[in-house]
């Protein structure tokens, strides 16, 4: 790829745009975009010009945003209209989706003066609740009457099927466009050409409504293995589909949310590159500012077993700390994914309770014992004090396992419950709860059984 990109800036050098062309031509969509990415404004505007109107339509729904505003800034109305006709309407959606007003604005106008119709889908889509199924479908299928035959469908696919998202899929439709059935473009290659359709049609649908959340949409893709899914309204009519695409963008962009906010922080939907120093500070601050008051609890604690703090139980502090906060981040890192790909509802909690408190005890018992036998062979004048000491670190360590698990396991379902995302309570927050358990327990124990 390097010498292609290589070869591709000698010939922009040499203004030798004919064979720029073709070589371009050559490239997937997506490697086009990658290389205009890497040159100056001037340069995206000449390369894209120089593309055919197809391929150019393609390589711009690759781009980033801020290199897609800067395009259309610069189009004529001939130029946008160009690559609103060669792009899907869900590609479409996407993209003003990510624009300012001003260019939303711009685009529409040319909308309303060329294509009066189209303007009113896009709107329409644009209503739709931005993590809703409405937002990600598009309204590129084929629909057929159930008294159509195979021949029928075969023509109708072979007429406007170029211009739709999928072919594999035939959706069957009434007059009042309420979803009846489906029929796949494998069973309509082989099946005769009078057979009607009312009898190859599957009528054991699998179908979201528009307002579904996206991730509940991804979920169903992943469980059934589909290439497209019928998006209906409370009607049951008809009104997109979502297809296999959209999805893998949902699941990227979903994953990149769970995994910032279980590292406290502030979900952003730009790169880290392109987020300023400004952004970066403020997506940060909320969370270490929550969880630095949550830690004022951890000084308090110790501030009220002042008295306890003789120098060896100071010495198992960060052994115990850590241990909790590992044991909890197991069991919550387990149940958020049960969350997410449906493993997993807020009906299992007792399951899942029952469950991890086994788990825990057996860890604990065993991470407890291996404790006590530690301090009494690394402390090997052991007297009455030492064997106090290793009895107090060895329940602990039992309590704070069983603690952090239990809590790391039951958090996220209670967020569920809560219609929060069960990420927030991922590591940095269950870690700061079981700290403050963890080290009341501890020093609870030392003034119990010390005397102190």
């Amino acid at each position: 790829m390097e010498e292609k990109h290589t070869l591709l800036n000698t010939l922009l050098e040499k203004k030798d745009y004919r064979n720029l062309r073709g070589e371009l031509s050559e490239m997937f969509p997506y490697d086009i975009a990658f290389f205009m990415a890497e040159r100056t404004k001037k340069e995206r505007l000449l390369i894209y010009r120089i593309l055919k109107k197809e391929l150019a339509a393609e390589v711009f729904a690759h781009l980033d945003s801020e290199i897609q505003e800067d395009l259309i800034t610069s189009f004529s109305e001939s130029e946008i209209r160009e690559v609103l006709d060669e792009l899907f309407m869900d590609d479409t959606v996407d993209f003003l989706e990510e624009m300012p007003a001003n260019v939303v604005e711009k685009v529409l106008k040319v909308l309303q003066k060329t294509d009066p119709e189209a303007r009113k889908t896009i709107n329409n889509f644009l209503q739709y609740p931005e993590d809703s199924a409405g937002s990600i479908m598009t309204i590129e299928y084929i629909n057929v009457n159930q008294n159509y035959t195979v021949e029928d469908a075969i023509s109708k696919i072979r007429r406007v099927g170029l211009n739709k998202e999928t072919v594999y899929t035939v959706y069957v439709t009434n007059e009042n466009r309420v979803l009846e059935g489906v029929v796949s473009l494998r069973k309509l290659l082989f099946a005769d050409n009078g057979d009607i359709i009312g009898r190859l049609m599957d009528r054991n649908l699998i179908s979201a409504y528009t307002h579904d959340d996206r991730e509940k949409i991804s979920a169903i893709f992943q469980k059934y293995g589909l290439l497209s899914l019928p998006i209906i309204d409370k009607e049951n009519r008809l009104v997109g589909i979502v297809t296999v695409d959209d999805v893998v963008d949902v699941i990227e962009e979903e994953n990149t949310e769970d995994f910032e906010k279980m590292a406290a922080l502030r979900p952003s939907e730009k790169t880290y590159l392109k987020s300023s120093v400004f952004e970066l500070s403020k997506n940060r601050l909320a969370w270490l500012l929550v969880l630095m008051v949550a830690g004022m609890f951890i000084g308090m604690i110790l501030n009220a077993f002042e008295d306890a703090l003789i120098g060896i139980l100071v010495v198992f502090m960060p052994m115990l700390i850590g241990t909790g906060g590992n044991a909890g981040s197991q069991a919550a890192t387990l149940i958020i994914r049960g969350l997410a790909l449906g493993e997993i509802t807020v009906k299992d909690y007792y399951k899942v309770l029952w469950k991890e408190l086994r788990v825990s005890l057996m860890i604990g018992l065993f991470l407890g014992v291996f404790n006590f036998c530690r301090v009494l062979i690394q402390y090997p004048n052991a007297d009455e004090g030492s064997v106090k000491v290793a009895f107090i670190l060895g329940i602990s360590v039992l309590f704070v396992i069983v603690a952090a698990k239990l809590t790391g396991s039951m958090l996220p379902i209670l967020a569920k419950k809560l219609k929060l995302d069960p990420a927030l309570m991922a590591a940095p927050l269950l870690s700061t709860i079981v700290d403050a358990v963890g080290l009341l327990f501890y020093f609870g124990m030392a003034k119990l059984v010390l005397g102190l």
